[in-house]
């Protein structure tokens, strides 16, 4: 029988709308677990006309009965995280009965948020693009085995000798690379603020790979929450234009504790084009009038940093790519109606890479760079799509332009998104079958 586990990912680079996308589908399972990324994830939700902008907090707490979990897999910044908290109990969410954040995440400290400041500002570096929040740095220490994790900041003694040895090293570093322009942090200080905050975290701290797994065990189900998106995955993404985190399907074992085998299903989330926020590779890019058409009509700015996205075409390659890595059975089109006014769509078929013509998605920038999209034009509909429900509604242009990704991209079309709030989604008849399957008890 099947596992009552689903994972939520991108298909792109991120921003796809799967906070919404996870809300919707949270009512239908017993917990949402979160299992990369840190507090630079910017998950945006409209119930109703309310608007929740969630950056660690899993989407499913949104939903009385369903618990959130943020995995092993996550790094945390603890004064985020209860700024957060804060501003959900503020809106009356029973965030405090339904969260738990695991005892092995990795903590975000001021050091990381340092040292990313002055390595994106330095002169000469490779510019990422990132949100300079400290994720990087912190999974850097994680890798380095020189990290603190939630369990040991829990612990005053633990981590009031972590942070002196590491503000001293951290300190040592920026002054050594980056020179004297950033005023060295002061450990004491650092200590009393984040002692007193752990005091605010503790009562959240759990075992979370143990709890999912008594979850399943007892007949519930698992959704697994992704952040960011596969092209911006740490190993199969547009290296070195990528996030610290296996963005990807695997990350979700790794980053909660749940074994493998104990996947149900994958479901990728789409924009009905692309977009993409900082530096790096963007093939599809749209250089012209008709990009900044798609930004205005799709608000596509960044839920967290206000930062305008990049617009391109849909590329098929990248999103059968995307399917591969992830082993995709379902597909989620968000943003549909932002499409309605154009007269006929360009879809990205094929690159032509030195004169060949392949789908093949190079590894390195410099290949990702000479790719010359081969584009197919498909007809729009330039009706409006917005609010509806039912597939067999859609302008027949609409209908197929959705059967093309799904004939091309290898995953089956699920659900649309024909709007930002919670009610403007469809869902097919094949996808409501299986998600129904999937249903696990709820609290």
């Amino acid at each position: 029988m099947r596992a009552k586990t689903a994972v939520v990912l991108g298909a792109q680079w991120g921003d796809e709308g799967k906070g919404k996308i996870v809300d919707v589908l949270s009512e239908r399972f017993s917990a949402v677990a979160r299992y990369a990324g840190g507090h630079n994830a910017g998950h945006t939700v409209i119930i109703k006309g309310q608007k929740f902008v969630l950056q660690l907090i899993p989407c499913g707490v949104l939903r009385p009965g369903c618990k959130g979990v943020i995995g092993n897999g996550v790094v945390l910044d603890p004064l985020a995280f209860l700024k957060e908290v804060g501003k959900l109990r503020e809106l009356g969410v029973d965030v405090d009965g339904a969260l738990k954040v695991s005892n092995r995440a990795q903590v975000i400290l001021p050091y990381h948020r340092m040292i990313e400041l002055a390595a994106e500002s330095a002169p000469g570096r490779k510019k990422i693009g990132t949100t300079s929040r400290g994720i990087g740095p912190s999974y850097e220490d994680k890798m380095a085995r020189s990290g603190l994790r939630i369990v040991d900041l829990l612990r005053p003694d633990l981590l009031k000798t972590h942070i002196e040895a590491a503000c001293a090293e951290k300190n040592a570093i920026v002054k050594a690379l980056f020179g004297t322009g950033t005023d060295p942090l002061d450990p004491a200080k650092m200590f009393d603020e984040y002692a007193a905050a752990a005091e605010q975290v503790r009562p959240f701290v759990a075992d979370t790979g143990r709890l999912l797994n008594a979850i399943l065990r007892e007949g519930g189900s698992v959704m697994f929450e992704g952040a960011q998106g596969t092209m911006l995955d740490i190993d199969h993404g547009t290296y070195p234009f990528v996030t610290s985190s296996s963005a990807t399907a695997g990350g979700a074992s790794t980053g909660t504790g749940v074994g493998p085998t104990a996947i149900g299903t994958v479901i990728a989330v789409t924009k009905a084009y692309v977009t993409r926020v900082g530096e790096g590779p963007f093939p599809t890019e749209i250089h012209e009038a008709v990009g900044d058409h798609l930004r205005a009509r799709g608000n596509e700015y960044g839920a967290v940093t206000g930062r305008p996205r990049r617009c391109g075409w849909l590329d098929i390659p990248l999103l059968r790519y995307s399917n591969q890595v992830n082993g995709a059975e379902w597909l989620v089109v968000t943003k549909m109606d932002v499409l309605d006014e154009l007269a006929e769509i360009p879809v990205c078929v094929g690159y032509e890479v030195d004169g060949k013509v392949s789908d093949e998605i190079p590894a390195d920038v410099q290949g990702l760079e000479r790719i010359k999209p081969v584009y197919t034009k498909l007809k729009g509909w330039q009706a409006s799509t917005e609010g509806i429900t039912q597939f067999e509604r859609l302008p027949q242009a609409a209908q197929e332009y959705l059967r093309f990704q799904e004939r091309e991209s290898g995953a089956k079309i699920g659900m649309v998104s024909t709007g930002p709030d919670r009610e403007q989604t469809m869902l097919l008849p094949e996808f409501e079958a299986a998600l129904g399957e999937m249903q696990g008890l709820r609290a």
